[in-house]
């Protein structure tokens, strides 16, 4: 049987049953005002005259006059009485039937439709994940008749198993391709050495060597930054306590370029190699889209249970609706200002491993140009503690 026979079969029997209990009610109601609002009246007649003589219940006599008034009032006493059962006390009944039958529809409609808000939950949940691909896992499993909800789970369940295979084949692709190209890649970078150094190579071979060798660079970085990409696709599983300080400082530490830095101790919990990247990216990139005589400032702190970082810097001025598409993968800032364009996978990788952390990245584009970028990551709740060795 269908959800919307059903429906219509528990509704239109609760409405049945509702009506049937209204009539007798009411019914009752009017019987009961009717025998407590009348009196009775007798007629006998005397059987040698043959007069007739009326007496009320009590016994009392009463004339004939009397009777057609008394029998006057005994009317408009009963419209009373089916006025005041019919409106006043049907009415009540009227809205405790009514009151009953709408908890018991309610009831009833909540457990026919609990599937359909399982569905819905579980849609939400994964149209609210991180990132697209997370919570793909999930499954609603609706076990019960075939009707036109399972359908719609059993469909529902089918098209996000197909969206799992496809992010999951794509990770895979990305990671496997990338293996592959680095092969090539670096005997080419030998085979280029090779000739640079030789004795004989003359000035315009070591010229050609040099750019073939940036060129290879440049490809090594794509190869190293589409593996990075599809690694940090993945949940962290195993996470370790990493001050953020420590990380902010190291990274900051190699850079030719001045930053200013404010590092506080924020203690979060991760993969400290990817928390690097994470770093090391947005450090870069600040300094890569800058201007001349521009600035960078790298700081981190605690913010609640929260561990932020913040990267502010001079540099090109950007629209603020196309910020949010920096984040895209192969999506640069304009390249005009970039003394060595990336691939434009820095901002996406830091996203990336943010989302991995249970954190997230968002930019801001700053009044007169440049951007600030601040990530929040989870603290680790055991390393705020005082008490803790760092």
């Amino acid at each position: 049987m269908t959800l919307r026979a059903r429906l219509t079969l528990i509704y239109g029997g609760l409405f049945l049953v509702a009506g049937v209990v209204l009539l007798g009610a009411t019914y009752a109601l009017f019987s009961q005002q009717i025998s407590r609002s009348t009196q009775k009246i007798v007629a006998q007649v005397d059987p040698g005259t043959g007069e007739t003589s009326f007496r009320t219940g009590e016994g009392a006599e009463i004339a004939v006059p009397e009777a057609q008034r008394w029998m006057i009032e005994q009317q408009g006493r009963l419209r009373d009485a089916a006025s005041t059962s019919l409106l006043a006390q049907g009415a009540i009944a009227l809205g405790v039937v009514g009151g009953a039958a709408a908890g018991l529809g309610w009831l009833v409609a909540g457990r026919v439709l609990a599937p359909l808000h399982r569905v819905t939950d579980t849609a939400r949940r994964i149209s609210l994940a991180p990132a697209a691909d997370k919570g793909l896992h999930e499954r609603i499993a609706l076990r019960g008749p075939d009707d036109e909800v399972k359908d719609l789970a059993d469909t529902f369940d089918t098209m996000v198993e197909r969206l799992d295979r496809s992010f999951d084949g794509q990770r895979r692709f990305v990671a496997n391709a990338s293996h592959e190209l680095r092969t090539p890649l670096t005997l080419g970078r030998s085979l280029v050495e090779v000739a640079m150094h030789r004795r004989s190579a003359s000035e315009d071979v070591r010229r050609l060597g040099e750019h073939l060798l940036e060129i290879y660079t440049r490809h090594e970085r794509l190869i190293a930054g589409l593996l990075l990409l599809a690694r940090a696709d993945n949940e962290v599983t195993d996470r370790f306590p990493v001050d953020l300080a420590d990380v902010v400082t190291h990274v900051v530490g190699q850079s030719s370029f001045p930053v200013e830095l404010s590092a506080e101790e924020a203690w979060t919990a991760g993969d400290a190699l990817l928390l690097e990247r994470l770093v090391h990216n947005l450090v870069e990139n600040a300094v890569r889209y800058n201007v001349p005589d521009g600035w960078v400032r790298v700081s981190s702190r605690m913010a609640g249970d929260l561990v932020e970082l913040v990267v502010a810097n001079t540099g090109p001025v950007v629209p603020p609706y196309e910020v949010p598409a920096l984040f895209e993968p192969f999506r640069r800032q304009p390249d005009r200002l970039a003394t060595s364009p990336g691939a434009g996978l820095g901002l996406s990788i830091v996203r990336s491993v943010a989302r991995a952390h249970g954190g997230d990245a968002v930019a801001v584009a700053r009044q007169g140009g440049g951007l600030v970028v601040t990530v929040t990551l989870p603290g680790d709740a055991l390393r705020r503690d005082p008490d803790q060795p760092r």
